[in-house]
C-alpha cells in the first residue's frame, strides 16, 4: 500500500510551490512582494437601507473590478474578472434595524449577453460532494448559488442552506430549495446590534463562489447602539467602516488563481490487485492560502483619517487564513463587538486574533497621532496555529492608516463608556451536554478530508442520518473535541452561543472512524477570555481541547453546523441538525438528496456505520448489469451480495451484517463496468 501523504506535507506543498501550481496550469503568479502597497484608498461599499423595512431585489452577476493590481511591467491597472451582489464586490452593505424586517429577492444573473449560463471561471472539483453529484453533464447547467445571512436569527426556509442552492432562471434547484424564486427570503431581523454578514453557501463550492466575490456585510442596529453614537459614546457615521480581510493569488494578467491541483498517489483499495484511482484533477485542497491581501476588495489599501476615534466591524473573510492583527506602533486597539452584539465592556487589546467567519468590532483611536501612518500586520502562522511564519512583507501587512485629514468640528469626538450593554443573562440547563468530535479523515482518493461526528458515533458524513436534534426552546450545551492538529472556527447557524469554557484532553482516537475512546481530562477547564464574554456565532475550537459552547435553539427546521474553513466545509466538515419535531421523512429525504434526478449511477450505505442491517441505495441512469460485493479491510472478499440486471431507476439492496466483526469494509459496485467503492463500518 503506498504511502499517503500527511497534512504537514500537503501543507507545505501547498505554501512553498505555488509556482509548481502555476506552472501546472500555463500561468505565472503575480509576485505579492514587489506588488505596491498602501497606495490605493480604501473603498468603502455601498449601502442598502433597510431600516425602515421593505422588499430589496439583489442580483448575483460578473463583471471586472479594479482590485488595485499593477501590471509590473507597463505600471497600468488591470482589472480582474469578480462576481458580486448587484455589481460590486464586496456587496453593498445592508442596514437593518432590530424587530423591522425587510425581505430580498436574490437572483442569479451570472449568465452571458445572450442569457445563456456562463460556467464557473474557477475549478470545479465534482468529485467532492456537490450541487450536481457525479453528473457529467453539470457543466453546461449554470452555476448553483444560495445566500447564506452568516449570524442572522434566520427562519429556516430563508437560511441559505447548502441544498437550497438554484442555478439561474431558477431552471434547477437543490432538493431543498424552499423560497426564492416566487416568495423572498424572509429576514426578521429580531436581534440585538450586531455586524453580521451574507456569502454564498452553495454546496460544495462555497469556496468558490466566496473566493469569486460573493460576500457583503449586513449591519442590524438597536436602541442602545444608537443611544451610545448620539451620545458620543462610540463612533458614528463617517467614522464607523467595515473592514472585510481576505487573501488571494492572481496571475501575472490579473486575474483570480485558485490551486487545485494535488499532486499525490493514493490506492483507494487496500489491495494491489484491486482498482487504482488517482487523485482528481481539479482537486480541492485541505486548505487555501493566498499571498495577497485585500481589505473591501482592495490589495493593502490605505485609509485616510481625523486624529480622532474610529470603529472598524473587522470580517475575516478568507477560506483558511487566520489573522493575528496589532498595530505597527503599538497602539491598543479596544474591541467593543464580537459576532452577535457589544461586549459587557470595551477590551484593550495589543493583538487581536480573529478566525475564518468571525467578526470583530474594533475603535482605534488616533487622536494624538496627527501625521502618523500605522500599519495594521499580522503574524498568524499559516494553517493556525502550528503552521508556516507569514511573510512580514506580504500576508503580514493588513492595511495603512494615515492620520492625515484635518479634524472636522462638525462631528463631536467620542470617548469609549466604561459599559456598552446591559448586564448578559448567562444561559443555564440541566440537560446533558452533546459530545461531539472534529477528525480529519481520508477520502476514497486518499485526500484529507475533515468531517464532523459525535463521540458515541464518530463521524458521520453530510448526508448521514441527522443526530443532532434540540427540542425547540430548549437549551443546550454542547461539547466538541478537537482531534486535528488544526484550530477550526465552528459556526452554528441560527443561534447565539456563549462559551462555557475549554480543556485539554486526551483520547485514543479510532483512526478509521474518529470516534474517541477512553477521553480523558487534562488540567483545569478554562473560562472565556475578556473579548470572549459577548453572545457569538463562530468559535475557534483550538486543537487537542474540548470546547463548551451554550445556546437557545429557539426556531423550529432544518439548519446546519460546520468548519468555517471554507475548504473544509466543501469537503464533509459539515452537518445538519433539526430543531424541533423532526418530521419522519426528513432523513429519508436527505438520503434520497444525494441520489437527485440530477445524481445518476449514484450510491448510498444508509446507515453507515452500522451494526446488523444495512442497506444500498443505487440510482440508475439506464438498465445496467449490476454487481455488489463486500471486501474486508485486508482486500479479501467477505460476500457477494448481488450480481444480475436492473431497469433504470432507485434500486434498494439488503446487506445483512449479522455476521460480521467490527471493523472497516469496502462495498464494491460495479454498474455496467464502472466501479464505485464506498467504505463503510460495522459496529457491534
Amino acid at each position: 500500500m503506498r504511502k499517503i501523504a500527511t497534512k504537514t506535507e500537503i501543507i507545505s506543498l501547498l505554501m512553498i510551490c505555488s509556482s509548481f501550481f502555476a506552472a501546472v496550469s500555463a500561468q505565472t503568479l503575480l509576485d505579492a512582494r514587489t506588488h505596491p502597497k498602501f497606495v490605493n484608498k480604501l473603498p468603502i461599499p455601498s449601502v442598502i437601507d433597510g431600516r425602515t423595512g421593505g422588499t430589496f431585489i439583489v442580483g448575483i452577476s460578473e463583471f471586472n473590478q479594479w482590485l488595485g493590481l499593477v501590471d509590473p511591467v507597463t505600471n497600468l491597472p488591470m482589472t480582474t474578472k469578480v462576481w458580486g451582489y448587484n455589481g460590486t464586490y464586496p456587496g453593498p452593505t445592508f442596514a437593518a434595524m432590530k424587530n423591522v424586517p425587510i425581505e430580498v429577492y436574490w437572483q442569479n444573473n451570472l449568465v452571458d449577453n445572450n442569457g445563456q449560463p456562463i460556467p464557473h471561471f474557477l475549478p470545479v472539483d465534482p468529485s467532492v460532494h456537490w450541487a450536481f453529484g457525479h453528473d457529467p453533464n453539470w457543466a453546461s447547467y449554470g452555476v448553483p448559488v444560495v445566500t447564506h445571512l452568516h449570524g442572522g436569527h434566520t427562519e429556516s426556509a430563508s437560511d441559505g442552506l447548502p441544498d437550497q442552492w438554484f442555478t439561474p432562471g431558477f431552471a434547477l434547484k437543490g432538493h431543498g430549495f424552499v423560497k426564492g424564486d416566487l416568495e423572498p427570503y424572509h429576514y426578521q431581523n429580531d436581534q440585538e446590534a450586531a455586524t453580521i454578514w451574507y456569502h454564498d453557501h452553495a454546496l460544495g463550492i462555497t469556496r468558490l463562489n466566496v473566493y469569486a466575490g460573493l460576500a457583503g456585510f449586513y449591519v442590524i442596529t438597536d436602541n442602545n447602539e444608537i443611544n451610545l453614537q448620539q451620545t458620543n459614546k462610540i463612533p458614528s457615521g463617517p467614522y464607523d467602516m467595515g473592514l472585510a480581510i481576505q487573501d488571494r493569488l492572481f496571475t501575472e494578467d490579473g486575474q483570480l488563481h485558485f490551486p487545485s491541483i494535488l499532486d499525490m498517489e493514493n490506492h483507494m483499495m487496500p489491495d494491489d490487485d484491486m482498482d487504482v484511482h488517482q487523485i482528481p484533477n481539479p482537486s480541492v485542497l485541505p486548505e487555501f492560502f493566498g499571498d495577497f491581501i485585500l481589505v473591501n476588495g482592495m490589495t493593502w489599501p490605505v485609509l485616510d483619517v481625523e486624529p480622532r476615534q474610529y470603529r472598524f466591524r473587522v470580517l475575516n473573510g478568507s477560506d483558511s487564513r487566520f489573522y493575528n492583527l496589532f498595530l505597527s506602533g503599538s497602539q491598543i486597539i479596544y474591541e467593543i463587538a464580537s459576532d452577535n452584539g457589544l461586549l459587557p465592556s470595551p477590551v484593550a487589546l495589543n493583538q487581536m486574533l480573529i478566525a475564518p467567519g468571525e467578526r470583530k468590532d474594533i475603535v482605534i483611536d488616533f487622536s494624538n497621532l496627527a501625521g502618523q501612518t500605522l500599519i495594521l500586520r499580522n503574524n498568524a502562522k499559516t494553517p493556525f496555529p502550528m503552521g508556516e511564519t507569514v511573510n512580514p512583507h506580504t500576508t503580514g501587512r493588513i492595511m495603512a492608516f494615515r492620520v492625515s485629514k484635518p479634524l472636522n468640528p462638525d462631528y463631536p469626538m467620542t470617548q469609549l463608556p466604561a459599559t456598552l450593554r446591559p448586564p448578559i443573562v448567562r444561559l443555564q440547563t440541566n440537560l446533558p451536554p452533546r459530545k461531539l468530535v472534529l477528525f480529519e479523515a481520508t477520502d476514497e482518493f486518499g485526500r484529507l478530508k475533515p468531517m464532523l461526528g459525535t463521540v458515541d458515533d464518530g463521524v458521520i458524513p453530510y448526508d448521514g442520518a441527522i443526530t443532532e436534534n434540540p427540542a425547540l426552546n430548549s437549551i443546550e450545551i454542547w461539547e466538541i473535541y478537537n482531534e486535528t492538529m488544526d484550530a477550526h472556527p465552528i459556526h452554528l447557524h441560527m443561534v447565539t452561543m456563549q462559551m462555557i469554557n475549554r480543556q485539554r484532553f486526551k483520547a485514543d482516537v479510532d483512526q478509521e472512524n474518529g470516534k474517541p475512546n477512553n477521553i480523558r481530562l487534562l488540567g483545569q477547564p478554562k473560562g472565556p477570555e475578556a473579548d470572549e464574554v459577548g453572545w457569538k456565532d463562530t468559535w475557534i475550537m483550538y486543537p487537542g481541547e474540548v470546547t463548551r459552547v451554550i445556546a437557545k435553539f429557539d426556531r423550529e427546521g432544518l439548519y446546519a453546523w460546520h468548519c468555517h474553513i471554507l475548504s473544509h466545509e466543501d469537503h464533509e466538515m459539515m452537518r445538519p441538525y433539526y430543531v424541533g419535531d423532526m418530521p419522519e421523512h426528513e432523513d429519508m429525504e436527505r438520503s434520497i438528496s444525494i441520489v437527485s434526478e440530477m445524481e445518476k449511477n449514484q450510491v448510498q450505505i444508509m446507515p453507515n456505520p452500522f451494526s446488523n442491517t444495512a442497506t444500498a441505495l443505487l440510482n440508475l441512469e439506464r438498465d445496467a448489469q449490476i454487481e455488489i460485493y463486500l471486501f474486508d479491510i485486508t482486500g479479501k472478499m467477505v460476500t457477494s451480495l448481488y450480481a444480475g440486471e436492473r431497469t433504470a431507476g432507485y434500486h434498494t439492496f439488503p446487506l445483512d451484517g449479522t455476521s460480521l466483526a467490527s471493523g472497516l469494509y469496502f462495498c464494491v459496485i460495479n454498474i455496467n463496468g464502472q466501479r464505485i467503492v464506498k467504505k463503510i463500518l460495522v459496529q457491534k
